[in-house]
């Protein structure tokens, strides 16, 4: 640690480290429950929310991981709190991190220790409330993360294959913070030390009685008024009436995802039986300034004690990363990720960027290597709109799709300046990029060859990750991701970096099968493409459906949910299985099933471009 700075604690998580505070049970302010174990770093939520209301003075500690199938005294041990309860399944949704696209459990739970699957239950941000309303009745439980984000409103759920409402109703829960929750639980705290209305506040979702109901603007007609754009509310289809028709449901979609990518959103309102779940729009995207302060908080960086010699993945992976923005604009069909943190990038000051790998260097076991400078998508640090009063009246969920916004600034000048920053540290050796580079965004850019060089020369440990998903065109577009010829004028620019400078790296490029539009014909040309581009795949997945996206949407309706046309969707075992075999043209076990199914949907012509030479 720094001279003169004291070393950090983590936040108790027994009641004898509240004792070595001089506390006691019951003189809390605040509880955290996570489905998570408690790994004090700047990626995992929990320890972000407890650092941010520790530093505004109140008193906070974690019970990670409660036993919830015993008699409950992880739920007891700190007695009431002052303010209230804050409950999270983690930082994934709880369904994702414990099952396959194949509902089969995954093999390990990354962020458990040792990966164990018996620490956590299904659907934890319920199960933690039900239980804490039973025992704490009138204690408010305040509900957040990923997985109640993602399911504050009527939400498709794969696992149980059926429209599930807004989990205010099945957890009980008073509120929920949807996104991301440093400002909103700071704002509760206050609210409910002061004894305010928190209902008025931003970016919360709560249930009232229906009869309450007032200033709506109806979109029955599938119309809005524009007359009264950035006031008023949407009331959006009752989840009754989302039961009987997917169309509606469908319909929901579109306007919960155009008011999440508006800087100036809108009340939503959705009945549920006799009561209405509401949604205040959200907090304006933080400054710099407030990003910084969060990140500079004074975390250990490592797991609580109590895991001392136990592995947890999750953290292995994220050990020496850095986070250096929020946001991402790409607003890819099946991802969250812009639902969760919008799509507006909000980026840290390279000082405090620097400063995160300082206190990194600092750690006894620090080899030299920053593992990712990154973020949700890897490049888009300091992008934004140019003309800040068109961003304020676009409701596009994606600036790269279909075309890259001509008002989007594809800069890579800071980022090249943050590398260089980095790589000047006497403490590194190294700095390398490990989250996905968006090379739509590379090509667009006026400075594409030096970032792309300074990028493939620099930042690459052998394996640089690319996510085209897809080679078909009309499969892309669903995805709202750009043209394969895009992945192609990439590879070619990476080769030829790669052969300038004598390098030995790879592209490593991700794509999905099963997703909505995608057929087995598709997946058949992508399998052709692929191998004539001499890549045989590793990183590949089949479509989860996950809640509040476009393709789950399109997935369960059988419709897109902006245009209302039909989409094919493989749904049946066997159809996964075929789509996903095509990945794997390369294996000989698969070579027979592959060639008797090219024959039966008449594609025979594929068969010597699979297996024939090049």
């Amino acid at each position: 640690m720094e001279q003169g700075r004291s070393v950090p604690q983590w936040l108790p998580i027994s009641v004898k480290e509240l004792e070595r505070r001089g506390w006691a049970p019951g003189e809390l302010d605040v509880v955290f429950f996570s489905g998570d174990a408690y790994v004090d770093h700047p990626s995992f939520g929990t320890a972000v929310l407890g650092r941010v209301l520790e530093a505004e003075g109140y008193k906070v500690a974690v019970v990670p991981q409660p036993n919830w199938q015993d008699d409950l005294r992880d739920f007891r041990k700190f007695g009431r709190p002052r303010l209230f309860f804050a409950v999270s399944a983690g930082v994934m949704d709880s369904m994702v991190n414990k099952y396959t696209a194949n509902r089969r459990l995954r093999s390990e739970d990354a962020y458990t220790p040792d990966g164990r699957h018996d620490k956590r239950p299904e659907y934890p941000t319920i199960v933690y409330t039900q239980i804490l309303k039973r025992l704490f009745p009138d204690v408010p439980v305040v509900i957040g993360g990923i997985e109640a984000s993602m399911r504050r409103l009527t939400h498709y759920d794969y696992w149980q294959e059926r429209l599930r409402p807004s989990i205010l109703v099945d957890s009980g829960a008073d509120f929920l913070i949807y996104g991301m929750g440093e400002q909103p639980i700071v704002e509760m705290a206050r609210r409910l030390e002061r004894g305010d209305d928190v209902r008025t506040m931003p970016q919360i979702a709560f249930l009232r009685d229906a009869q309450e109901d007032s200033r709506i603007v109806s979109s029955s007609d599938n119309q809005i008024d524009k007359s009264s754009e950035g006031v008023g509310d949407i009331e959006l289809a009752s989840h009754e009436e989302c039961l009987r028709d997917k169309r509606a449901h469908a319909h929901n979609f579109r306007l919960i995802e155009e008011e999440s990518n508006s800087l100036h959103a809108r009340r939503l309102l959705q009945r549920v039986g006799s009561q209405t779940v509401v949604v205040n729009p959200p907090y304006p995207p933080m400054t710099t300034e407030e990003l910084d302060r969060i990140y500079d908080l004074p975390y250990t960086r490592l797991p609580h004690p109590r895991y001392k010699d136990k592995r947890i993945p999750a953290f292995e992976t994220v050990k020496t990363s850095v986070t250096i923005h929020r946001g991402c604009f790409g607003g890819c069909a099946f991802c969250t990720i812009s639902a969760h943190q919008g799509k507006f990038i909000v980026s840290r000051s390279e000082a405090s960027i620097v400063r995160e790998v300082r206190s990194i260097a600092r750690m006894p076991d620090f080899k030299g290597y920053i593992s990712d400078l990154g973020g949700p998508s890897a490049n888009m640090y300091r992008m934004g709109g140019k003309d800040k009063a068109l961003c304020a009246r676009c409701r596009r969920p994606s600036c790269l799709h279909p075309v890259v916004c001509r008002n989007l600034d594809t800069s890579h000048k800071p980022l090249l300046s943050l590398y260089r920053a980095v790589d000047a540290l006497p403490e590194v050796k190294k700095s390398f990029i490990g989250s996905g580079v968006r090379y739509d965004l590379v090509l667009a850019s006026a400075d594409k060859e030096e970032y792309a060089r300074e990028l493939i020369t620099h930042h690459v440990s052998g394996r640089l990750k690319v996510a085209p998903e897809h080679t078909s065109e009309s499969v892309l577009n669903v995805m709202r991701k750009p043209s394969f010829k895009q992945f192609e004028d990439f590879n070619r620019l990476f080769v030829r970096i790669c052969r300038e400078g004598g390098l030995s790296q790879q592209l490593i490029p991700y794509f999905i099968s099963s997703h909505p539009g995608c057929t087995a014909e598709d997946m058949a040309e992508l399998a052709a493409i692929t191998r004539r581009l001499h890549f045989q795949l590793e990183q590949v997945q089949d479509f989860t459906p996950t809640p509040m996206t476009v393709s789950t949407t399109a997935w369960y309706t059988g419709v897109h949910p902006y245009t209302m046309k039909p989409l094919f969707c493989a749904r049946s075992p066997q159809e996964k299985l075929d789509q996903r075999r095509f990945f794997f043209w390369y294996r000989p076990e698969e070579r027979r099933a592959i060639v008797a199914l090219l024959r039966r949907i008449r594609r025979a012509d594929l068969i010597d471009k699979l297996f024939g030479p090049i």
